[in-house]
């Protein structure tokens, strides 16, 4: 394995932001395939978001992290995992104030989008309760892990059969607004359009070439901001958190900017909450990668306030999302604006943790 923190600063900054820009410019390709691959077999955007989008952009983080839990660094890899599930859902907050147009959470008409979120809420409240409790094995892998992969399992079959279930209609004034759903479906038809001419299987070549360079570059970003924080002097303090958070958060950034601004609002969101999903599933995998005690036993203050923090910001998503509220503030939903204070004060808080 390459160790970047022999290079120079500056061959790392190099290495970063060409890495930075091949998965952006990937990314925002592999939306448009995704919403094509949507259009084509009929599987609706909330589950290609969680499925396929949200499982690509976790390529890299899924690599950084097994990696580390296999050569004994399995404390990091437990903080790259649930170290910047705040940040993941910051991104939406920030998507919200680039689009600028409306509340995002008031432009989201399929229902899957509440369910994602309380299971997020569900998920990570279980690796939470892990922490603080501590851990033991079963098999020679943690019983909290046990039942973090056992509830990804179970998060997946509840959404795959929601798929098309109305449980949830997307109103104003009390009257069902026909004209979001009307301008979601127009929006999905006029993307899938540009890709139209590709078959179904060009699709998922494409996407899976897509989806290499992702997982290489995004690597790359995960190593080298590694390197930079510590090189910088900012490892382990607040700063060197939202570096690092970045560096990973970048390809699901290019993915959901670009989802967004397509008016693919659905996808963009699942992407993020899919993300989040996956991050829980991946403690079961670290676990068995990782040698001595189970990986949730040795998460430390930072970790656990870290994951905390990602409880939060998500159920003020969650609560928007349900409220529908239209009203903004600095070309941002309300909910948007709720969710950068909480994490600019958890940041403040995990400064005197770190």
């Amino acid at each position: 394995m390459i160790d970047f923190s022999a290079f120079s600063i500056w061959i790392n900054l190099a290495i970063f932001a060409a890495a930075a820009v091949a998965v952006w410019l990937a990314g925002a390709r592999i939306t448009h395939y995704s919403n094509a691959i949507s259009d084509k077999t009929g599987i609706g955007q909330a589950t290609i978001g969680l499925l396929l989008l949200a499982g690509v952009t976790s390529l890299p983080e899924i690599g950084a992290t097994v990696t580390s839990a296999a050569t004994g660094a399995s404390a990091m890899a437990i903080n790259n995992l649930f170290g910047s599930i705040a940040a993941q859902v910051v991104v939406l907050a920030i998507v919200d104030l680039v689009i600028g147009r409306k509340a995002l959470t008031s432009a989201i008409p399929d229902p899957m989008v509440i369910l994602q979120g309380g299971l997020n809420v569900l998920l990570i409240s279980i690796v939470a309760a892990g922490m603080v409790v501590g851990d033991f094995p079963i098999l020679g892998i943690g019983a909290w892990a046990w039942i973090c992969g056992a509830a990804y399992a179970f998060a997946v079959y509840i959404l795959s059969h929601s798929q098309g279930r109305k449980s949830w209609v997307a109103a104003q004034a009390g009257q069902i607004d026909d004209r979001l759903v009307d301008q979601q479906a127009a929006a999905e038809k006029t993307a899938s359009k540009r890709h139209g001419r590709h078959s179904l299987r060009g699709l998922i070549w494409r996407t899976a070439g897509l989806a290499l360079v992702i997982l290489i570059a995004g690597y790359l970003l995960a190593r080298t901001g590694d390197a930079l924080s510590n090189q910088t002097g900012l490892g382990g303090s607040a700063v060197g958190f939202i570096m690092l958070a970045f560096a990973t958060s970048l390809p699901e950034l290019s993915t959901t900017v670009t989802a967004a601004r397509e008016g693919l609002y659905t996808l963009a969101v699942s992407d993020i909450l899919g993300t989040n999903l996956i991050n829980v599933g991946l403690v079961f995998l670290v676990d068995f990668v990782a040698q001595g005690e189970p990986v949730l036993s040795q998460a430390d203050k930072f970790t656990i306030f870290g994951t905390l923090l990602g409880i939060a910001v998500t159920a003020l998503f969650v609560i928007g999302m349900a409220e529908r509220e239209d009203k903004t503030v600095l070309r941002m939903g309300l909910d948007s604006a709720a969710v950068f204070i909480c994490y600019a004060a958890g940041l403040a808080v995990m400064f005197f943790l770190r």
